[in-house]
This record gives C-alpha cells, sequence and structure tokens, in this order.
C-alpha cells in the first residue's frame, strides 16, 4: 500500500499547533461517540469527515455511504440508541436510514461537537513519528485540493467498517449488468429484469424483497445455511424479549431455537440450506419478509455460483439459469488506507487488538468501532469510546488503573468471544460475545473513575 503522498501536490503545514490534540477520523456514530467522550474527559482533538456533515454510512448522500433507499435498522431502537441519547418517541421501532441521519444530526447538536470537526477533508495519511508517545504526523486533503499536515499526539481511527466492498471474483463473463451492493440505492433498478442476489447477509436479503417487489424475477444464491429471526416476536422487537437474568449459552440456544421454530418454522422446506453451525456463532438473518416470499413462492433458493457465461449462470449443483443483474451481497472488509496495516498489528482478516480498540504495545493509537456482536448496539460502541477516553486521561493524570489497563493489555490477550466458536469469516474476525465484551470494557470504565451502566 502507497502511503506516500504525490510530491508534485504542494503540502501546506496547518498554521494551528496541534501538538496537543488527537486527531480523531470519522464523524459516524462512533467518531460522534468517540466526540462526546472526548470532551467530557476534556482531552483536545481535532476531527477530520470526508462528508459535508455527521451521520457516516447513514447519510445516504455521504461520498462514502453504502445506504440504499429501503434500508432500516436491524436492531430495534430500543436496544440500539445511546443511553443517554433516546431517539424520539414518535419513531418507528425499525427506524429508517433516514430517520438515523436526524438522530445523529441532533446528537451533534445536542453535545456541540461539530466545532471539532474540519468537514469534507480526507486523512491521506498517518505515520508514527517515533515510538509511543511520540506523536503522529497527519496529512489530509481540504474540499478545495489543498493538502495540508500537522502533528497530533495520537491518532483515533472510527472511519467505519462497511465502506469497502468485498467482491468475490467469478469464474467466466456475465454479459448482463454485475454490481455490489455498496451500489445499490434504488429498488427501480430491477424493474422488468430477472434479478440474481448473491449472498444471504441482513442486506443480501433485504434487497431481495427489494427485487421480488420490483423485478421480473428474484433469485438468491446462499453458499451456507443461517438462521432467521422474525423483526417481532409476540407483538415486541424480537431483541427486546430477553430476560434480565444471563443463561447458559447451551440453554439459551435451546429456548431461542424452539421460539425461532415457533415462528419461523423450517427455512430448509423452503429451499434455504441448513446452517452448520451452532446459533449464534455467526450473525442470523433479522428479516421477517423472505422466509414470507418463500413461501410464496416469489424467490427461489440456489447454491453457490459455479461460473458465469454469457447471460446464462450455472450453480455448483449443476443447475443454470439467466439473468439480467446480479447484484453481489457479499459483504464489505475492513480498510483503513492511511495507515500501514502493520501499525495497526493486522492478524488475519482484522487488526488484533486489545477489547477490538487498544493496540498492544502504543497508547497513541486506537482503532474505535471495530466490533459487532448481536445486542451491543451504539451504546456498546459509546462504552468503548468512553474507556479509551478514559483511558488517556488516566495515563495523563498517572492513575494506577490506567497503568493496570496498560500492563494488561501489553501481556498478551484474546478476543473476548465468550468462548463463542464464531465461524470463520472476514466479517466475524472482530466479532465478540456482548455480556463478555461490555463487562470487561464497563468494569474498565469503572476502575478508570466512571460508572458501570
Amino acid at each position: 500500500m502507497d502511503l506516500h503522498v504525490n510530491q508534485a501536490d504542494a503540502i501546506t503545514a496547518d498554521s494551528e499547533d496541534l501538538r496537543g490534540h488527537y486527531a480523531l477520523i470519522g464523524a459516524g456514530p462512533m467518531g460522534l461517540a468517540m466526540a462526546k467522550t472526548l470532551i467530557e474527559q476534556g482531552i483536545a482533538f481535532t476531527g477530520f469527515e470526508l462528508n459535508s456533515d455527521v451521520g457516516g454510512l447513514w447519510d445516504i448522500d455521504g461520498p462514502k455511504s453504502t445506504m440504499y433507499e429501503t434500508a432500516h435498522l436491524i436492531s430495534s431502537k430500543t436496544m440500539t440508541e445511546f443511553a443517554d441519547f433516546p431517539m424520539d418517541s414518535h419513531v418507528a421501532d425499525y427506524p429508517s436510514h433516514h430517520e438515523l441521519r436526524k438522530y445523529f444530526r441532533k446528537f451533534a447538536d445536542h453535545y456541540k461537537l461539530r466545532d471539532h470537526f474540519r468537514f469534507g477533508t480526507e486523512v491521506l495519511s498517518a505515520t508514527p513519528l517515533g515510538k509511543s508517545g511520540e506523536g503522529w504526523r497527519v496529512t489530509w486533503r481540504e474540499a478545495d485540493g489543498t493538502q495540508r499536515q500537522a502533528e497530533f499526539a495520537g491518532l483515533l481511527i472510527a472511519n467505519g467498517t462497511l465502506s469497502e466492498p468485498n467482491m468475490p471474483a467469478f469464474k467466466g463473463t456475465f454479459s448482463g449488468e454485475l454490481m455490489h451492493s455498496s451500489a445499490y440505492r434504488d429498488p427501480r433498478i430491477f424493474a422488468g429484469k430477472r434479478v440474481l442476489i448473491i449472498g444471504a447477509g441482513n442486506s443480501g436479503c433485504d434487497i431481495a424483497v427489494d427485487a421480488i417487489h420490483h423485478g421480473k424475477s428474484c433469485d438468491i444464491s446462499m453458499r451456507r445455511g443461517y438462521y432467521f429471526v422474525p423483526k417481532y416476536v409476540f407483538g415486541r422487537p424480537a431483541d427486546t424479549m430477553g430476560g434480565a437474568i444471563k443463561l447458559p449459552m447451551w440453554l439459551k440456544r435451546r429456548i431461542d431455537g424452539m421460539i425461532l421454530k415457533w415462528f419461523t418454522g423450517d427455512p430448509a422446506k423452503y429451499g434455504f440450506p441448513k446452517p452448520d453451525y451452532a446459533l449464534y456463532e455467526s450473525h442470523p438473518i433479522v428479516n421477517s419478509l423472505i422466509l414470507f416470499h418463500a413461501g410464496h413462492g416469489d424467490i427461489t433458493v440456489r447454491p453457490d455460483v459455479a461460473r458465469f457465461d454469457g447471460d446464462t449462470v450455472h450453480f455448483k449443483n449443476g443447475d443454470q439459469a439467466d439473468y439480467d443483474l446480479i447484484l453481489a451481497a457479499t459483504g464489505y472488509r475492513l480498510h483503513y488506507p492511511f495507515i500501514d496495516k502493520a501499525l495497526l498489528n493486522w492478524q488475519g482478516d482484522a487488526p488484533h487488538l486489545f477489547l477490538n480498540c487498544l493496540h498492544p504495545e502504543r497508547d497513541d493509537l486506537f482503532v474505535l468501532g471495530m466490533v459487532e456482536a448481536s445486542g451491543l448496539g451504539w451504546q456498546g460502541r459509546h462504552e468503548q469510546a468512553e474507556m479509551v477516553a478514559r483511558y488517556i486521561a488516566g495515563l495523563k493524570q498517572g492513575m494506577m488503573a490506567a497503568k493496570a489497563l496498560q500492563q494488561e493489555k501489553a501481556a498478551g490477550f484474546k478476543r473476548a468471544t465468550g468462548g463463542m466458536n464464531y465461524i470463520d469469516l472476514p466479517r466475524m474476525a472482530y466479532y465478540v460475545d456482548k455480556a463478555t465484551y461490555r463487562t470487561a470494557v464497563t468494569s474498565w470504565i469503572a476502575a478508570l473513575g466512571g460508572r458501570k451502566q
């Protein structure tokens, strides 16, 4: 990866002395949570955001947004919102991206966060000035094309995990339209077309429902089986049904599996493959409509793709069918183009960081929001941000708890999976068990002078 800025472009040193500031990259949900907690801890920072306003991928007009017009949350608002900034009562259980963009803008207004960000700026490179604590040199491009550079006390990366498409290589050539879900915006593109959706994650199933409603026909190609969760159980959002008592995983799987059978039946009878892993070892599909349409014969489930040949797709079971448009809902890969992977302690498909955010050796480099868990919500990410902010402040103050955290992360660690054997996929490389993760994070918050939530 080339991290060098074109020498033909003039780089101007920033007139403001920012050596006491942290550079915060990104003003999506995670960047906003980080900004809020930095302010609360009295830590100076300068934020950088490519878009003209806050919201990250939830702003469909943003240059890096992968949002589409029919997108809604797959978790309910009460399980997703920031605890100290609930969504308005009139907002639906599963808000649209339009509502969420409003929500993040209100959040930024309430905590006066915009003044701390430089909008329309793209970070081009971030390089350490030396060992931990010696600072970072950040180069960025302003909206007018001017390149600027400054030195910062540290680097906080919060540019998101869902912007770089993971587009597989397919054998053969498709003569129709082939696109990744990241480029999908409006279901009207399916009008009159024979559509194949490749990939059955949450976005893939949502988009398949769009194609069913607007296209001539829709098939979905799946490499593996999934567990399907309805959005409502007994009239309530499914993710609000959990009790206050933490059950052992074997019992939780048995109870939740029984409830899923009550509400979804056996997806295999519609042609969906059976999962070859246990419940919760991968993210489930939260969708009430895909099975409904499968039961009505509106969609055909296909196996994995073998090859393309003109407008014909050959599948690995020997079947074939013709299509006009293929949409690959094959997910995203972590992408931090402005920093060398080696600096992030990258291992396998993701950086290996203590509690998914703290570098084992450096105390001036943090990756925020690189964490997924069923039900973690933005509150779980806010807690991550608070722990980081309190850690930075604690080190500066010489707190014993901060030194203890410093020693623990340097001593070696494993991801907070809670013993779960997550399937080996890039999107699961930074997955954690919610209870294990939040218990660890909130314990460190308490130790660093905050309150457990």
